[in-house]
């Protein structure tokens, strides 16, 4: 028996929540995951790139205040002070943020090529 259930609204929501917060702040391309056929860890995931170092931190920061003001849950973040690659664990939703070159010399987006793409921009919606 095969379960190809789409993402259930609340993850989907959330998903599109972050990477539009993401997206506030002038994160480059951006791309949210439902990645629940790899993992019972956690169901999905943001992909975002900074300009550079500073700005991953500050786009952690962002989220990290979101997340703090709205009560979500967060379990911990990895690579702040270093800022190439940040990882914030969300518990259901991990999020990515890297600066350019790490981002495509990790790869994540071929690692993960079973995901569900999250459209973030729905037609008929503005962009952010």
């Amino acid at each position: 028996m095969t379960y190809s259930n789409p993402p259930d609204d609340r993850l989907k929501d959330k998903l599109i929540l972050l990477s539009r917060l993401l997206q506030e702040k002038k994160a480059s391309q951006v791309l949210a995951l439902d990645v629940g056929i790899y993992s019972s860890a956690f169901e999905g995931i943001i992909l975002a790139s900074a300009q550079g170092k500073r700005h991953s931190r500050a786009l952690a920061d962002h989220l990290l205040d979101h997340i703090k003001k709205n009560n979500l849950e967060y379990l911990g973040m990895e690579g702040f002070q270093e800022g190439e690659w940040i990882l914030l664990d969300l518990n259901e939703v991990i999020v990515h943020i890297f600066v350019h070159e790490a981002r495509l010399f990790y790869n994540l987006e071929g690692f993960w090529t079973k995901g569900k793409i999250i459209e973030l921009n729905p037609a008929g919606e503005n962009n952010v």
